[in-house]
C-alpha cells in the first residue's frame, strides 16, 4: 500500500477522533445552569404553578381580613301605601275632660275629638346610615384563617416539586440532546471514512489490487450506514425540540453545545440520601400542609356548635325628606349573638368526613415515604449500573481503538484484508459509540438521583 493510502488511514482515523472528543473550552456546567435559569423563567407549565400559589396568597389576605371591622354605606328610600295601621284613641282620652270642662266654664271651648288613625308605614320615607360591624367571637373566622394559611403552603410546596421536576427534566433533556450530538458527529465521521474507502477500493480494483467484491462491500457498507446516519439525525432533531419546549422557546432553536464535559463518577450514601429525601422532599411537605388543615377542619368543625358575637353601630338621618342636621339623625349601637343550637345531624357529619379525609392524607404520607425510599433505591442501583457501564466502555473504547492502530498498520503492509481492517474499523466505532451512550447515560441518571433525593438546590 503506498504512502497516500498510508496519510489517508492515518487522518481518517484522527477525524473520528476529534469528532468523539472535541477541544476543551466552554464548560457543560455553565451553559446548563444558564438554560436551567431560562426554564424557570419561561416555562409555561411552572408559570401555571405560579399562578396557583399566588392565588393562594390572595386567598390568604382575603381571610385576614375577616378580622378587621367592615364599614358599609346604605341608603333607602321607600313610598308605600296600605299596609297595618295605629289606632290612637285621643277622642276617648280627652273628649270626657273637655266635657267636664265644657260644663264648668258653661262654654263651648273645648269641642269633642275623633280618634286618630296612623298608617305603620309612612308614604314617603328614607334611611342614610353608615354601618360598622365588628366580629367579637367568631370560631370560623380564625380556623378557616389558618386552613387558608396551610393551603397557601401547599400550594406553594406544589410550586417547588415541579420546579425540581423541571429542573431534572431540563438536565436530563440536555444530556439527552448533547449525547444526540456527539453520536451524529461520530456519524459524519464515519461517513467521511466510508466515502474514503470506496473510493480507495475503487482505485485499488482499477490497479487490480483488490478483487471487486471487496468495492461491493465498501459499497454495501456505506448505504446500510445511510440508514443509520438518518435515524440518528431524526433523534437529534427531536432531542433539540424537546429541548426548547421546556425552556419554552421555538423548537428549532439552537443550542450551545459545550466543547468539554468531565463526568466524575461517585458512589453516593445511599441511607443518608433517603433520609434527606423524606425531609426535603417537596411531596413530603404537601401532604403535612394537608394535614395540619384537615386538622383545623376538625376543630372548625367542633367550634361551630358555639356562639358568634358581633358589635354593630350605625350612624345615619331618617326621615320623609332628605334633611340633614340634629333633629332627623340617630345612632344605634348593638351586641348581636347567634347560636345554632340544633342543625339536625349535619355538625356530627361534617366531623366525620373531615376525620376520613385525615385518615386518607395519613395513609398517602404513609405510601408517599415508601414511594420515595423505592425511588432512592431505584435511582441508586440504577447509578451503581451506570457507573459500571461507563467503566466498562472506556475500557472497550481504549482496547478498540490500540486493536485499530495496529490492524492499520498491518492493512498498511497488506499483511491483513479488507475485512479484517473494516471489522476493526467498526469494532472501534461501535466502542465509540457505546462510550458516548454511557458517559451521557450516567449524567441522565445522575439527574434522575439528585431529583429523588432531594440534593440539588432548587433555590
Amino acid at each position: 500500500m503506498d504512502w497516500k493510502t498510508n496519510k489517508r488511514i492515518k487522518v481518517l482515523f484522527g477525524i473520528i477522533w476529534l469528532g468523539v472528543f472535541p477541544l476543551q473550552g466552554q464548560q457543560a456546567d455553565t451553559l446548563l445552569n444558564r438554560y436551567i435559569n431560562i426554564g424557570l423563567q419561561n416555562n409555561l407549565a411552572l408559570q401555571q404553578k405560579n399562578a396557583d400559589y399566588k392565588k393562594s396568597l390572595k386567598a390568604l389576605d382575603e381571610a385576614r381580613s375577616w378580622f378587621f371591622p367592615a364599614l358599609s354605606f346604605n341608603a333607602r328610600y321607600s313610598l308605600a301605601e296600605g299596609g297595618r295601621t295605629i289606632e290612637f284613641p285621643v277622642g276617648d282620652m280627652l273628649n270626657p275632660v273637655y266635657n267636664t270642662l265644657n260644663y264648668l266654664t258653661n262654654t263651648h271651648l273645648f269641642p269633642n275629638i275623633e280618634n286618630q288613625t296612623f298608617n305603620f308605614l309612612r308614604p314617603h320615607e328614607h334611611e342614610t346610615k353608615v354601618e360598622l360591624v365588628q366580629p367579637l367571637f367568631n370560631p370560623d373566622i380564625l380556623y378557616n384563617y389558618k386552613i387558608r394559611k396551610e393551603l397557601t403552603g401547599y400550594w406553594e410546596a406544589n410550586r417547588n416539586a415541579y420546579r425540581r421536576a423541571l429542573i431534572s427534566d431540563i438536565k436530563k433533556a440536555y444530556y439527552t440532546y448533547l449525547k444526540m450530538v456527539r453520536i451524529d458527529e461520530l456519524v459524519k465521521s464515519t461517513r467521511t471514512l466510508l466515502e474514503a474507502n470506496v473510493r480507495l477500493n475503487e482505485k485499488l480494483f482499477r490497479n487490480q489490487k483488490i478483487t471487486i467484491d471487496v468495492v461491493y462491500r465498501s459499497r454495501s457498507e456505506l448505504s446500510r450506514f445511510e440508514q443509520n446516519a438518518a435515524e440518528a439525525g431524526k433523534n437529534l432533531q427531536a432531542a433539540k425540540a424537546y429541548f426548547n419546549f421546556l425552556l419554552n422557546r421555538p423548537l428549532n432553536r439552537d443550542i450551545i453545545v459545550p466543547d468539554t464535559l468531565s463526568v466524575v463518577a461517585v458512589i453516593p450514601d445511599r441511607e443518608q440520601d433517603k433520609q434527606l429525601a423524606l425531609r426535603k422532599r417537596e411531596e413530603i411537605n404537601q401532604l403535612d400542609y394537608g394535614l395540619r388543615s384537615a386538622d383545623y377542619q376538625i376543630k372548625l368543625q367542633k367550634n361551630d356548635r358555639l356562639p358568634v358575637v358581633f358589635a354593630a353601630v350605625d350612624y345615619g338621618f331618617q326621615g320623609e325628606k332628605y334633611i340633614f342636621d340634629k333633629t332627623h339623625d340617630f345612632t344605634l349601637a348593638s351586641f348581636v349573638l347567634r347560636w345554632d343550637l340544633f342543625q339536625g345531624m349535619q355538625k356530627k357529619a361534617k366531623i366525620s368526613e373531615s376525620r376520613i379525609e385525615k385518615d386518607k392524607l395519613e395513609a398517602r404520607k404513609t405510601e408517599l415515604k415508601q414511594q420515595i425510599c423505592l425511588q432512592v433505591d431505584n435511582a441508586w442501583n440504577g447509578l451503581i449500573a451506570a457507573q459500571k457501564a461507563m467503566k466498562a466502555a472506556d475500557e472497550e473504547e481504549k482496547a478498540a481503538n490500540k486493536a485499530f492502530r495496529v490492524m492499520s498498520k498491518k492493512y498498511e503492509q497488506g499483511m491483513a484484508n479488507y475485512l479484517e481492517f473494516l471489522d476493526s474499523r467498526t469494532n472501534m466505532t461501535e466502542a465509540k459509540l457505546r462510550k458516548i451512550i454511557a458517559r451521557y447515560d450516567y449524567l441522565i441518571i445522575y439527574a434522575e438521583y439528585e431529583r429523588v433525593t432531594a440534593t440539588y438546590l432548587t433555590k
